[in-house]
């Protein structure tokens, strides 16, 4: 897997999780026992815990092959990347480890301004990381 396969897949991971939630927070549910859909909530969150455990370094090796001086140039918003993470990745933690997954919990994550963060700086990262067109 490339560097720019491992971070596309581990941003899917993140924003489908993310679109997942905002229905779940919809359903109005006690619990994420009984029906399907509630069940679904862990495994959503569990992709996005292994999507975000690693997700800096995935960041600056895909900055890194696509030009060094990335690293360095970028590096403050590389460190801020990294912070709105841990923070995203410990909230989500959180919630994964109460015995019932409250559609009110889930809608409390979606407002997070830490996910939020999150959320915006992986889709500047996702531009910008990009490889540079080839021209015909």
């Amino acid at each position: 897997m490339t560097t720019s396969d491992d971070l596309a897949e581990r941003i899917e991971a993140i924003e489908t999780g993310y679109e997942f939630m905002l229905a779940y927070a919809a359903q109005g549910r006690d619990t994420d026992k009984g029906a399907a859909a509630g069940r679904n909530v862990r495994e959503y969150l569990d992709k996005m815990v292994a999507a975000l455990d690693g997700l800096a370094p995935a960041i600056e090796a895909r900055a890194d092959a696509l030009d060094p001086q990335l690293l360095k140039t970028s590096a403050m918003f590389f460190a801020a990347v990294e912070a709105d993470s841990l923070i995203a990745l410990a909230a989500l933690r959180l919630a994964l480890a109460r015995p019932d997954i409250s559609s009110q919990l889930i809608d409390n994550l979606n407002a997070s301004i830490h996910l939020r963060a999150l959320l915006t700086d992986l889709f500047v990262v996702d531009e910008a990381l990009k490889p540079p067109k080839q021209r015909a």
